[in-house]
């Protein structure tokens, strides 16, 4: 669902519905490496990391 470049000489087809999703969903991603714990991964029990991923989303999207 990335678009391809304007030099392309066959441009490609791609959703641009799909596309906006993605770059909502790095961004996302990206807030969460804020956090320091989460983007170091601290946490090596996987339940205590995504306890943690649920943790920071839940602050995060609240403010």
């Amino acid at each position: 669902c990335i678009p391809g470049r304007r030099s392309r000489e066959k441009p490609v087809k791609y959703d641009k519905r799909k596309y906006k999703r993605r770059n909502r969903i790095e961004i996302m991603f990206g807030r969460l490496k804020d956090w320091r714990r989460v983007a170091t991964r601290y946490d090596r029990c996987p339940t205590v990391f995504f306890s943690a991923i649920c943790l920071a989303a839940t602050v995060i999207f609240r403010l």
